[in-house]
């Protein structure tokens, strides 16, 4: 009853027919961004049937624009899901995924090919002012970050949140790291000695995660705000809710869900504020925003994780709450609508390139496909 009083209010709220959207083929080149998110679970958004957890935009996102409800990363954890959606291949093609090691970290020699092709060096052949923020998880040499893949700006964190420890160890001391937060130890977020990069240059080390999710959203503000009147693309990886999880003091402590909440709510936050500065700026008519995970949520850590809803098990398996994430598309064109065919981040690839006029890859084998005819009014 509760359930269906709160999808009545909302159809009160969010009025189809008051949206207006130019139909994409309409616009030679729309401005795209993506949001990938970091072991979010299918059911951890409103939209997506969670009781607790307040996520108006991202709801507002998907009631505008579409949810996708077998939408599907192409791993089940970091690294290789990373790979796929910036290339439109299956990990084991672009190389990275390993038979020992499933993911990079801090002491890897190596990182996603030169000779692959991402999203922002083919849209950058059509004009494209390119920007990643936070998460690469894609090599932390030099050689490997994103200026060297086809972004004009990097600012993030080159690996997991959880990685590069002060003693060396992939955990901080003691059995529980959230021991140490919930005590309020001043030194909890020091035990990770994660760098903050932007472009090849770190400039915070250990970085501030307290702030992180803030940072990120301002500065995808930032880019929006700079490169108005230039079409761009908009890679905005967050490092949470990857444990260890930290909210700013403005929703540390306010959510029902908890701590796990605070960081969600913070980040959907940060969503409201981008597309705030699109509507701004008049931009939201010709831009498509992508909203999905890299893969299921990390159930060990109970409390600290978040839910597959009625999917089984969570990150690390090829079970439905492994890879089975949300995903919307909202903006320009977008046909309103819940959509249950199948889909895959590898198909966003093909997708932006088609909606942009992007000359398709056609010297290697590409796993995603084009969905524009799907997501976009015709």
């Amino acid at each position: 009853m509760i359930q269906l009083s709160l999808m009545l209010l909302t159809s009160l709220i969010f009025k189809p027919e008051n949206i207006s959207f130019q139909i994409v083929d309409q616009i030679e080149k729309p401005n795209f961004i993506i949001v990938f998110v970091d072991d979010m679970g299918y059911g951890d958004l409103g939209s997506y049937g969670h009781p607790t957890i307040h996520t108006p935009n991202l709801d507002k996102m998907a009631y505008e624009g579409q949810k996708w409800t077998q939408f599907y990363s192409a791993s089940s954890v970091c690294t290789p899901s990373r790979a796929a959606i910036l290339t439109g291949r299956l990990p084991i093609r672009n190389g990275m995924i390993g038979k020992r090691n499933r993911v990079l970290f801090p002491n890897s020699k190596y990182g996603l090919p030169n000779s692959e092709i991402t999203i922002a060096e083919k849209l950058k052949e059509s004009g494209y002012k390119t920007a990643a923020i936070g998460k690469w998880h894609l090599g932390h040499k030099k050689e490997y970050l994103p200026l060297q893949h086809g972004f004009d700006y990097y600012y993030g964190i080159p690996y997991s949140n959880d990685m590069d420890k002060m003693n060396g160890e992939t955990c901080c001391p003691g059995s529980r790291y959230w021991q140490k937060y919930e005590n309020k130890n001043p030194g909890s977020t020091k035990f990770y000695n994660v760098p903050l990069i932007e472009n090849n240059d770190i400039i915070e080390r250990p970085v501030d995660q307290t702030t992180i999710t803030k940072r990120f959203s301002d500065k995808a503000v930032e880019f929006i705000k700079n490169n108005k009147e230039d079409n761009f693309f908009i890679y905005l990886a967050h490092n949470l809710p990857h444990i260890p999880l930290y909210a700013s003091d403005d929703f540390l402590g306010k959510s029902k869900r908890g701590l796990y909440g605070d960081v969600i709510e913070e980040i959907d936050h940060g969503m409201g504020l981008i597309m705030e500065e699109l509507k701004k700026n008049h931009l939201d008519k010709n831009t498509i925003v992508v909203f999905t995970s890299d893969n299921g949520p990390w159930l060990p850590f109970e409390t600290h994780s978040g839910s597959a809803g009625l999917l089984r098990e969570g990150k690390g398996t090829t079970w439905e709450g492994g890879q089975r994430i949300p995903g919307i598309f909202w903006g320009a064109g977008i046909k309103p609508g819940v959509i249950n065919d199948l889909g895959s981040t590898m198909d966003i690839f093909p997708t932006l390139l088609e909606m942009s006029n992007t000359n398709m890859v056609d010297d290697r084998i590409i796993d995603g496909v084009s969905i524009k005819k799907y997501v976009i009014k015709t």
